[in-house]
C-alpha cells in the first residue's frame, strides 16, 4: 500500500520516546526545569524559536525581497510569543510601535509593489496603519483574545501586501517534469468533510509539481467521496486512495499511473532539489522552505523506497509542538510538503481513519495552474 510508511512511523517513535527519556535524564541530572531549558545551536533543534503556525510558513515563503515588509510581519508575529508570558504588555506595546514606525515610511514598502499594484498596495498600508492604532487602544484593555483576534487581521492584510509584490515565477521547473501538472502560483482549496470544513493553501512557489498534482485532482473531482485511511494519533492523517487495486492516480489520456517526484525547496536555494532527499543529497542539516513544524502540514505521501513513486495519497502532519518539536523534524526533507491547514484545525483534529471526504474544491487561485504537456 502506499503511504508513510510505516518503518518511518516506528523510527519516528523510537526518536521521540529516546529524546524524552533523554531531556528527563538531563533534566534530573542537572536539576533544571525543561521549561527554562534551552538547546544550544549546535543540539538537534535550530536555534531561536521555530514556526510553527502555517499561515506564518506561507508568508516567509513568498519569493520577494524587501525588508520593511518582513520586519513588519515579524513585529505583528513576535506579539503572539509575547502573550504567552506573563506580564509582557509593555513588549507587546515595542512591537506595536516598530509595526507603526514602518508603516509612517510607506515609499520603502511600496518599492517592492510592482507599479500596476501600487493603488491596492497603499490602501492595505493605510489599512495597516488604522489597525495598529486600535491595536495599541485594544492593548490597554490587556484583552489577550481581542488583541490576538485583532493581530490575525492584520497580519492578513500583511499576507496581502506581500503577495502582491511577487512579480514573477521565481525559477525554471525541469522540462522532465513538463508531462506534470504545475502551480505557478497559490491556490486555496476547501474541503468539506462529515465532520466539518478544512481550508488549505497550497504553495506552487516551493513545490510547483506536487502542488499542480494536488490541484489537478481537486479540480478533477478525485477526492471526493475517498475515505481518509489512516489516521495516527499526533501524527498523520491521510487519504487518497482510490476504491480498487490502484493506489494513485491513473491519468486517462495516457493510461499510466501519474508518478510524482520528491520536490523539496531547502532555505537559501533558488529552486527544488527533486528525487533525492535533503539526507541522501548529505545535505544533514538544511531545513525545507515548508517544514513539518505546523499542525496541518499537507505533503504527498510515497512508497517506502521510491522517493519518486507518491500520486494522489497525501497526508496532513498532526504537529504535536510538546511531542515533536519543531526545527529538523525527522519527516523534513524525506516528503514534500506542499502546503498548510488555514482554517478548521478544531476538525481535523477530530477526523479519524474511516471519515469521509464529501468533496474537494478550489476557490482561488485556480488561474495559476498549467496543464500538463502530453503528446
Amino acid at each position: 500500500m502506499l503511504h508513510l510508511s510505516h518503518r518511518m512511523f516506528k523510527i519516528f517513535k523510537s526518536w521521540l520516546n529516546n529524546s524524552l527519556i533523554a531531556l528527563l535524564l538531563v533534566t534530573l541530572f542537572l536539576g533544571i526545569s525543561t521549561a527554562g531549558w534551552t538547546p544550544s545551536s549546535s543540539a538537534a533543534l535550530p536555534a531561536g524559536n521555530a514556526i510553527t503556525d502555517g499561515n506564518a510558513l506561507l508568508r516567509y515563503a513568498l519569493p520577494i525581497d524587501n525588508k520593511p515588509v518582513r520586519q513588519l510581519q515579524a513585529s505583528l508575529e513576535d506579539i503572539a510569543t509575547q502573550l504567552r508570558a506573563n506580564r509582557r504588555w509593555g513588549a507587546v506595546s515595542k512591537d506595536l510601535s516598530k509595526a507603526s514606525r514602518i508603516l509612517d515610511k510607506p515609499s520603502q514598502l511600496l518599492a517592492g509593489v510592482p507599479k500596476e499594484r501600487q493603488p491596492q498596495a497603499e490602501a492595505l498600508i493605510a489599512e495597516l496603519k488604522s489597525g495598529v492604532n486600535e491595536l495599541q487602544e485594544v492593548v490597554k484593555t490587556k484583552d489577550k483574545e481581542q488583541v490576538r483576534d485583532q493581530r490575525a487581521k492584520l497580519l492578513s492584510l500583511v499576507s496581502q501586501l506581500e503577495e502582491s509584490m511577487v512579480t514573477e515565477f521565481p525559477f525554471e521547473v525541469p522540462a522532465e517534469y513538463s508531462n506534470l501538472p504545475q502551480l505557478k502560483g497559490r491556490a486555496t482549496v476547501k474541503v468539506k468533510t462529515n465532520k466539518g470544513d478544512l481550508t488549505v493553501v497550497v504553495d506552487g512557489y516551493s513545490a510547483p509539481v506536487t502542488a499542480g498534482n494536488f490541484v489537478d485532482l481537486v479540480q478533477r473531482g478525485f477526492y471526493d467521496g475517498l475515505e481518509f485511511t489512516r489516521s495516527e494519533e499526533s501524527y498523520v492523517l491521510q487519504t487518497g486512495d482510490p476504491p480498487g487495486k490502484d493506489v494513485g492516480f491513473i491519468d486517462p489520456k495516457t493510461g499510466k499511473y501519474r508518478a510524482i517526484p520528491l520536490e523539496v525547496l531547502a532555505q537559501g536555494d533558488k529552486k527544488p532539489t527533486y528525487g533525492i532527499t535533503l539526507e541522501d543529497a548529505g545535505r544533514y542539516t538544511d531545513l525545507p522552505v515548508l517544514p513539518f513544524s505546523a499542525f496541518g502540514a499537507l505533503a504527498l505521501a510515497r512508497p517506502e523506497r521510491d522517493v519518486n513513486g507518491g500520486s494522489s495519497q497525501v497526508f496532513f502532519f498532526l504537529f504535536e509542538p510538546e511531542l515533536t518539536p519543531a526545527g529538523r523534524n525527522l519527516l523534513d526533507g524525506r516528503y514534500s510538503v506542499f502546503g498548510y491547514l488555514t482554517e478548521g484545525k478544531e476538525v481535523l483534529d477530530e477526523l479519524k481513519a474511516g471519515d469521509k471526504i464529501e468533496s474537494a474544491k478550489v476557490i482561488q487561485g485556480l488561474e495559476n495552474l498549467v496543464e500538463p504537456n502530453v503528446a
